[in-house]
């Protein structure tokens, strides 16, 4: 069993699908790991701590034709597809509901592609959930990154010339991402509000000292992995108008809201953040997607009326070492879990409940049923 770890092509993805430690592992286990020359410049290893972790260097073009199993972090060029074995595995984020042309170019060449998107929210596939561990570290990266743009102090500060008060931050949407936000804007001593559709987020919110901002948007429920269930045009209308006011006196707005394999619903209007102070921050950490705020642009930071509207997005990438790390132990675990100690295969079972989830494509076909529907 040939692994492969391609270069990301993306120009600002700086995360490395799989870490020397990681690789290490492998190759103890009996497998043989190929990497592309520079594929952990960025996070900080080099080929040298590859090759001393027992994997060899490749070309690209050897690596996409030999490779059994080809690892990357994000989707691959359309392209590149028809270069990949047959019968070949490809583990990396593929967004499968809005990449069809890439999802028929996997099935064209019977390669078995594997989305981590798609990795189900269970006990037993937690360690290999890489949403969860890209979010965590996005939820601190985005407090860290407005806190360094805001022209205030986050804390409480009592000081001879006078006493500044803290900073105010308003988070909408409590996942993991949410959560890590509120965590890390307590920590930095600002005074932290928050709000999400779902009722079982009031106690985590208040867990970690957050108030949590009452809305009454009538019945609301949560898909069977956690996510928020759609709202209708006049639940978002509602939650709109409620947030104006915490909008309006909040130093620092973080929005995550999102609906599993839909665009994210747009919940803050511009006029909200033209009621802000001059000098707020507004993080959209949909933006790339379609946006939480009417106002953000994908890759950018807006100026809007004095508020400053960041939409940059990939946020892991700006801790791309730590991020690296947690994504690389993702798959090591999903591979751990699934090649077969004696034969050193990939036990493709598609009843299983971890595989019937994020298999995508094998031998020809769409074998996700949620996906198959989607690219009808």
């Amino acid at each position: 069993m040939l692994i492969g770890v391609v270069k990301e092509s993306e120009p600002n993805e700086q995360r490395a699908a799989l870490v020397p430690t990681d690789v290490k592992k492998l190759t103890k286990a009996g497998l043989e790991v190929i990497f592309e020359g520079g594929v952990g410049k960025t996070a900080g290893f080099s080929d040298e701590n590859y090759e001393e972790a027992g994997a060899k260097s490749s070309s690209r073009e050897e690596l996409l034709t030999n490779a059994d199993i080809v690892l990357r972090v994000r989707k691959p060029p359309q392209e590149e597809v028809p270069k990949l074995k047959k019968g070949a595995i490809h583990i990396s984020f593929l967004d499968p509901f809005n990449e069809t042309g890439l999802i028929g170019s996997f099935g064209e060449q019977k390669v078995t592609a594997i989305s981590m998107e798609m990795i189900p929210r269970t006990t037993r596939a937690q360690k290999m959930d890489a949403l969860s561990s890209q979010a965590n570290l996005a939820g601190y990266v985005m407090v860290v990154l407005a806190a360094d743009q805001l022209p205030r102090v986050m804390p409480m500060m009592m000081t001879p010339a006078g006493t500044l008060k803290p900073a105010t931050v308003f988070i909408i949407g409590v996942g993991v991402a949410g959560l890590q936000a509120i965590a890390t804007a307590k920590r930095l001593g600002a005074r932290v509000t928050a709000f999400d559709t779902r009722e079982e987020t009031i106690e985590q919110v208040k867990s970690l000292g957050a108030k949590f901002l009452e809305i009454d948007l009538g019945e609301t429920a949560s898909t069977k992995d956690g996510y928020a269930v759609e709202l209708t045009p006049e639940q978002i209308d509602i939650q709109k108008q409620a947030q104006k006011d915490q909008i309006a006196k909040s130093d620092i707005v973080i929005t995550t809201a999102a609906v599993f394999g839909r665009k994210p619903p747009m919940i803050v209007p511009s006029d909200a953040v033209a009621g802000m102070q001059a000098g707020s921050i507004v993080v959209d950490m949909a933006a790339e997607a379609g946006g939480n705020v009417e106002c953000s642009q994908p890759g950018e930071v807006v100026d809007y009326k004095g508020v400053s509207v960041i939409g940059t997005g990939n946020w892991p990438c700006l801790v791309a070492k730590d991020a690296s790390v947690m994504y690389s132990a993702n798959l090591y675990n999903l591979l751990d879990e699934f090649i077969d100690e004696e034969t050193k295969e990939f036990a493709l079972d598609l009843e299983d409940e971890i595989l019937s989830g994020c298999v995508i494509t094998h031998d020809g076909e769409i074998k996700n049923e949620m996906v198959r529907k989607a690219s009808a």
